[in-house]
C-alpha cells in the first residue's frame, strides 16, 4: 500500500517547497524505496502551457507531453521516478473533470458541490498519480489561508483519516526572517501558520523553518511550544550556495527518520555518498567558463531554470564552474553586439512572440561570423536558421510567420497537419487556441551520420518538445545548398529537428528544435550540453572542434 506525505506551505511563496519535496523524495529513495512526487496547483488555469514566464517562471515538459510546473523539473533532477501528467495537476483540471461529470450525468441528479464532488475528484488524480510506489510525496502549491488552496488542504485531510493511522504525513513549510533592526529571527510568522494550519484539522507532523541562516535551539525550542510539533520536527532549511546540499541538510536532522518512524517504514539507512560526490564536484571546479544567454525573460531566472541547471550540470561533467551572464535580447543591435566578445559561448533559449526577435538573430549573426560556439534551443534554432537564410543564403526578408505572417520568405512557418504516435491527423491554423497547438513531449528523430550531432547522440535522438513553428520544408533544399546542414529529421513527418555549420566553417554551431534541459539531471548531465560546455572551454583555450550531412520532407504549410 503507498503511504502519503503531504507537503504545505505558509506565510509566502517561492520559500523552496519544490526543492524540499524533492530532497526528501531523494534522502527517502536512498533508503531503498520507491518514491514519486506530485505537484497539486491551485490556480484555474488548466496548466501553465499559456502562462507567460515572468507570472509562473518555466513551464516544465514531461517524456507524454503535460506542460507542468517548474518543480517537476526537481522532482525529475533529484530522484530517478520520471515524471508525466499524473505527476501535476490545478484547480482548473479538477474542475473541468468534475463539470465533465455533471454534463455526462455521472452524478445521478445531485447538487454538485465542492464537499464531496470537488475533494473527492482531487483525492482520485491524488491516488491515480500515487499508484505503485512504496511513498507519494504530495506537494500543494500556494500557502496556507490562501481561498484557492483551500479544497486541496481539505481533500488531503480527508484522505488522511481514510487512510488511517501511520499511512500519512504532514510536513509544513515556514519562514522565519531575520529582522535587521532587531538582530534576531522572528518565529511568529511560523507560530500563526501552524496556528492556520491546525484550524483546518491538520496537525502538522514535521516544520521546516526556512530562513537566510541556521536557526538556533531556543528559537526552535519556542516554535516547538507554539505549533504543537516536537523538538526534533522543528526543521532548519537555511539558504545554501546550491541546491545539492539541501537532501544532506535535512537528513542530518533527522527528518527522513520522522518520516519513516511515523509511516512504519522499515529501511536500511540513507546512503548520500552520491550528493556529498556531487556537492564536492561543485565547489571544487578545475577552470571557468562564461556563457552568453541571450533571452527574453532574463529578468526572471526562473523563466530558466532547467536550462541554468543543464549549464550547471555539464560544467560538472567538465570540471569547470560555469557563469551565466544573462542579457535581454531586446537591449541588442548591431552597434552593441560587441558585448558578446567577452564569452566563451553563446546560447539562445527558446520563447514565443516577436519581442526581441531581431535581438537574438544579432546573437546568432555574432556567433557564426565570429566562430563563437552556438547553441540555438527551439526559437533559438529557428532565429540562427532565419539570420542564415538573410545573411548567406541571400534570402532578403527571411522571417518566421509568427513574427511576420506576411512575409515573402518564410523560412519558419506553422506547420498545419501532421500525424501523432497513435495515428491520428492533427490539424492546427493561427486561430487555433494556445494551449492544444503545439507539438509536445518525446519524439525521435534519426541523425545523419558524419554530423556533430551524430558524435553526441548517435544514430536517434530523442527529445521532448514544446513549440508550434517548424523550419519551412520548402526552404531546406535552399539552405542546404547554401551551406547550413539539416542533421536530425523527425522519424514520422521529417520536420527539421538540428541544423548545424560544417567544422570547416564553424567549430561549433547548433540549433535544435527540442528542450534538451528537461532531460538533463546532475549525474550524467546531457551529452548536447556537455558537448557545448565542452567547446566553449576550446574556444576559451584558443583550440578547435568537430565536422558533417543530411535529409529531406514534404508538408502542409502556412507560408
Amino acid at each position: 500500500m503507498t503511504k502519503f506525505v503531504f507537503v504545505t506551505g505558509g506565510v509566502v511563496s517561492s520559500l523552496g517547497k519544490g526543492i524540499a519535496s524533492a530532497s526528501l523524495a531523494a534522502i527517502l529513495e536512498s533508503r531503498g524505496l520507491q518514491v514519486t512526487l506530485i505537484k497539486l496547483d491551485p490556480y484555474l488555469n488548466v496548466d501553465p502551457g499559456t502562462m507567460s514566464p515572468f507570472q509562473h517562471g518555466e513551464v516544465f515538459v514531461t517524456d507524454d507531453g503535460a506542460e507542468t510546473d517548474l518543480d517537476l523539473g526537481h522532482y525529475e533532477r533529484f530522484i530517478e521516478t520520471r515524471m508525466g501528467k499524473v505527476n501535476n495537476f490545478t484547480t482548473g483540471q479538477i474542475y473541468k473533470s468534475v463539470l465533465e461529470k455533471e454534463r455526462r450525468g455521472d452524478y445521478l441528479g445531485k447538487t454538485v458541490q465542492v464537499i464531496p464532488h470537488v475533494t473527492n475528484e482531487i483525492q482520485e488524480f491524488v491516488l491515480r498519480g500515487a499508484a505503485g510506489v512504496d511513498v507519494a510525496i504530495v506537494e500543494i502549491g500556494g500557502t496556507v489561508g490562501d481561498i484557492e488552496s483551500l479544497p486541496f488542504l481539505e481533500a488531503v485531510r480527508q484522505m488522511s483519516l481514510k487512510l488511517g493511522p501511520n499511512n500519512s504525513a504532514f510536513v509544513h513549510l515556514s519562514y522565519v526572517p531575520w529582522i535587521a533592526a532587531a538582530g534576531e529571527l522572528k518565529t511568529k510568522p511560523t507560530q500563526h501558520t501552524a496556528k492556520q494550519l491546525r484550524e483546518i484539522g491538520i496537525q502538522a507532523d514535521a516544520l521546516i523553518c526556512r530562513a537566510d541562516r541556521p536557526i538556533p535551539q531556543e528559537e526552535r525550542s519556542k516554535i516547538s511550544l507554539f505549533s504543537n510539533v516536537p523538538e526534533w520536527g522543528v526543521i532548519s532549511m537555511w539558504d545554501v550556495d546550491t541546491i545539492y546540499k539541501v537532501p544532506r541538510m535535512l537528513h542530518e536532522q533527522g527528518l527522513d527518520g520522522l518520516i519513516c518512524d511515523k509511516l512504519r517504514l522499515n529501511t536500511p539507512p540513507a546512503n548520500l555518498k552520491r550528493w556529498d560526490d556531487l556537492v564536492h564536484e561543485t565547489e571544487h571546479p578545475q577552470s571557468e567558463v562564461n556563457i552568453a544567454m541571450v533571452g527574453k525573460y532574463v529578468d526572471l531566472s526562473d523563466s530558466y531554470k532547467s536550462l541554468n541547471e543543464a549549464l550547471r550540470h555539464a560544467g560538472m561533467r567538465n570540471h569547470a564552474r560555469v557563469k551565466i551572464g544573462y542579457i535581454d535580447s531586446e537591449t541588442i543591435t548591431p552597434e552593441n553586439i560587441d558585448q558578446l566578445a567577452k564569452f566563451d559561448a553563446v546560447l539562445v533559449p527558446g520563447g514565443f512572440g516577436k519581442r526581441g526577435i531581431e535581438g537574438k538573430i544579432c546573437a546568432a549573426r555574432f556567433a557564426r561570423e565570429n566562430k563563437v560556439p552556438y547553441l540555438g534551443i527551439c526559437l533559438g534554432m529557428q532565429v540562427a536558421t532565419i539570420e542564415f537564410a538573410r545573411d548567406v543564403a541571400h534570402l532578403k526578408d527571411a522571417n518566421s510567420t509568427e513574427f511576420e505572417p506576411d512575409t515573402p520568405n518564410p523560412v519558419i512557418a506553422l506547420i498545419t497537419e501532421w500525424k501523432d504516435k497513435d495515428g491520428t491527423i492533427n490539424t492546427r491554423d493561427e486561430n487555433s487556441d494556445l494551449g492544444g497547438t503545439m507539438r509536445l513531449g518525446a519524439q525521435s528523430s534519426d541523425v545523419a551520420p558524419g554530423t556533430l550531432a551524430h558524435q553526441i547522440y548517435g544514430d536517434v535522438v530523442t527529445e521532448r518538445h514544446r513549440h508550434r513553428y517548424e523550419a519551412n520544408v520548402n526552404y531546406l533544399d535552399t539552405l542546404r545548398k547554401a551551406g547550413l546542414v539539416i542533421s536530425a529529421l523527425t522519424q514520422r513527418e521529417h520536420l527539421t529537428e538540428i541544423v548545424e555549420l560544417p567544422q570547416s566553417v564553424h567549430p561549433w554551431f547548433m540549433g535544435v528544435q527540442f528542450h534538451p534541459e528537461f532531460r538533463s539531471t546532475p549525474w550524467a548531465g546531457h551529452p548536447l550540453f556537455n558537448a557545448f560546455i565542452g567547446a566553449a572551454l576550446a574556444h576559451r583555450d584558443q583550440t578547435v572542434a568537430p565536422e558533417h550531412p543530411v535529409a529531406g520532407a514534404n508538408l502542409k504549410v502556412v507560408a
